[in-house]
């Protein structure tokens, strides 16, 4: 509940203030001074006629009764905002679909096919939210998601298009020059444990506690045992891996899917056919609220992007 609602700036102060127990946090929360904060809190207890905290030199608590305000505050806010958002969903009308997805998926992978979307349904207009974070469809005025995970959010339809594949890349320009200077020259990368020679990295992450496919898992998969991931470089982004690839000589693991672009005009070379995976419950959905199902927009992003992923409702 980040946004100030009209009218809500009091309520909202308090049940920062709150939620924190420190003026100072809840200050930076919603943009005030901690003596801003401090001030209003007074003002509200001054009108309501009893003390909301129990403050002493160094802390402050919630009085019983600022306990009892505090759910309903908490309680209040989430019912406007989501109000307000089905109100902004009203608002635009049949012209606009709102979608949240990731940076990395809206780059790499829907931006390319916007094209088609716009030659398919010219008077359908996609804004964007980007972003990883779980999206509330009400609350934050969304019509649909694309996220990765096991299919399971709360209050919402799933519909899977298609796992991460994971695969190793190079440059063209690392390919030709062969091993690193000084080492033994030969056939360059003809095996998996010719990479050993070369600086490797991936992406450092986990998904709902499992972790993202990296080095060791891959060498496993192609017969080089026992390998320290603590020799390759991690990164939390794939993008820094891509970059790492293209412009520092690494190999990098990457998402096939998000580098299609790349190895189709040759700035990535794939090595090797094998692949690893997540968990094969893991992967990109279109997900949208379950009250949105009949949606005549919803229905019509779904069945294009399903198409666009190659799958079957």
């Amino acid at each position: 509940m980040s946004r100030i609602l009209p009218g809500t700036r009091a309520l909202r102060t308090f049940e920062a203030a709150a939620r924190h127990l420190n003026f100072t946090r809840a200050a930076a929360e919603v943009g005030l001074t901690p003596a801003a904060v401090s001030y209003q809190i007074r003002e509200i207890e001054e009108q309501l006629g009893f003390a909301l905290f129990a403050r002493t030199s160094r802390t402050i608590a919630l009085t019983p009764a600022g306990a009892v305000l505090l759910e309903a505050s908490v309680e209040a806010l989430g019912t406007l905002h989501r109000a307000v958002g089905r109100a902004q969903k009203l608002a635009r009308g049949a012209g606009q679909l709102r979608v949240s997805l990731g940076a990395r998926f809206a780059t790499n992978w829907l931006l390319p096919r916007l094209p088609q979307w716009r030659a398919a349904q010219p008077h359908i207009d996609l804004t964007f939210d980007i972003t990883d974070q779980v999206r509330d469809f009400d609350a934050d005025a969304i019509d649909v998601a694309v996220r990765f995970g096991a299919g399971a959010w709360p209050r919402a339809v799933a519909h899977r298009l298609f796992d991460a594949t994971i695969i190793p890349v190079c440059s063209p320009r690392l390919l030709a020059q062969g091993l690193p200077e000084g080492l033994p020259q030969g056939l360059p990368l003809r095996t998996p444990r010719d990479l050993l020679a070369h600086t490797l990295c991936h992406v450092d992450c986990r998904v709902d506690g499992v972790p993202w496919p990296g080095w060791g898992m891959w060498l496993a998969a192609a017969g080089v045992e026992n390998f320290d991931e603590r020799r390759c470089l991690a990164f939390a982004d794939s993008s820094h891996v891509v970059q790492a690839v293209i412009e520092g000589g690494a190999v990098g693991l990457v998402e096939r899917d998000m580098v299609a672009a790349e190895l189709a005009d040759g700035r990535l070379v794939r090595l090797f056919d094998i692949g690893v995976r997540m968990a094969p419950q893991y992967a990109y959905h279109l997900v949208h609220a379950a009250s949105s199902g009949q949606d005549a927009r919803v229905l019509a992003f779904k069945a294009w992007l399903l198409a666009q992923a190659g799958c079957k409702d």
